[in-house]
C-alpha cells in the first residue's frame, strides 16, 4: 500500500531501478500535484514520484498525457483508456495494463473489459465501435509503417472524424513511450489499482 508522508512516498514494493526523490527532494510544482494527486485518490501512482526524477521530462510528459487523455471532445475517456490497456498489452507493460485497466474499469462501469481486452482483444466484448478503435490502435502500435490511405478512409467511412482518428493514433504513440519507460525502468503498478473498479 502506498502512502504520502512528510518527506517520502513509501511503498510496500520497490518502485523504479532508478532513484526515487522524496517529497522534500522534488520542485514546488511537482510536489504540489503529486499532493493533489494523493488527496484524491488516496494514493499516489508509482509513476508519479518515478519521473519526479527529472523534472523537465515529468512536466512536459504529463502535459502531453493530460491535453490527449482528458479532452471532453470526440472520444469518450473510456475509449482513450480502451487504446492505452490494448497498446499496452502488445507492448507488455504491466504497469500501464494494471493502471489504466483500472481507469477503464470505471471510466466504462463495466469490471470485464479490462482484463478481456488485456488478454485476448479479438475475443473481447466490445461495441462495433470499441472494436474499430481497438483494431486501429493495435495496428498503428505494431505496424505503423503499413497504415495506408485506405485505412484511413476506411475509419472516416465508419464514422470517425479526422480528429478522433488522430488521437487513437497519438494515444497509441504516447503510451508506445510510456509503456517503454515503465518497462526499461521497472516501474511497478501500485497495489490499489488492482481492485479499483472490480
Amino acid at each position: 500500500m502506498t502512502e504520502i508522508c512528510e518527506h517520502h512516498v513509501m511503498s510496500d514494493s520497490d518502485i523504479s531501478r532508478f532513484h526515487v526523490p522524496t517529497l522534500d527532494e522534488m520542485p514546488d510544482d511537482i510536489r504540489e500535484l503529486i499532493e493533489s494527486v494523493s488527496e484524491k485518490s488516496g494514493f499516489v501512482p508509482n509513476v508519479f514520484v518515478a519521473l519526479a526524477a527529472r523534472p523537465e521530462e515529468f512536466r512536459a510528459f504529463f502535459a502531453l498525457h493530460d491535453t490527449l487523455m482528458d479532452k471532453s471532445e470526440g472520444l469518450s475517456k473510456a475509449e482513450r483508456e480502451l487504446i492505452v490497456v490494448a497498446t499496452s498489452a502488445v507492448n507488455e507493460c504491466m504497469y500501464c495494463v494494471i493502471a489504466h485497466g483500472a481507469i477503464l474499469r470505471i471510466r466504462s462501469k463495466n469490471p470485464l473489459i479490462a482484463d478481456q481486452v488485456a488478454i485476448n482483444p479479438a475475443k473481447a466484448t466490445l461495441s462495433p465501435r470499441e472494436r474499430d478503435i481497438v483494431n486501429f490502435a493495435l495496428h498503428v502500435a505494431t505496424d505503423s509503417a503499413t497504415v495506408t490511405d485506405a485505412e484511413i478512409d476506411d475509419m472516416r467511412a465508419k464514422g470517425f472524424t479526422d480528429d478522433e482518428i488522430w488521437d487513437i493514433g497519438a494515444i497509441t504513440a504516447f503510451f508506445a513511450l510510456s509503456n517503454r519507460l515503465a518497462n526499461f525502468a521497472g516501474i511497478s503498478p501500485n497495489a490499489e489499482f488492482y481492485a479499483m473498479g472490480r
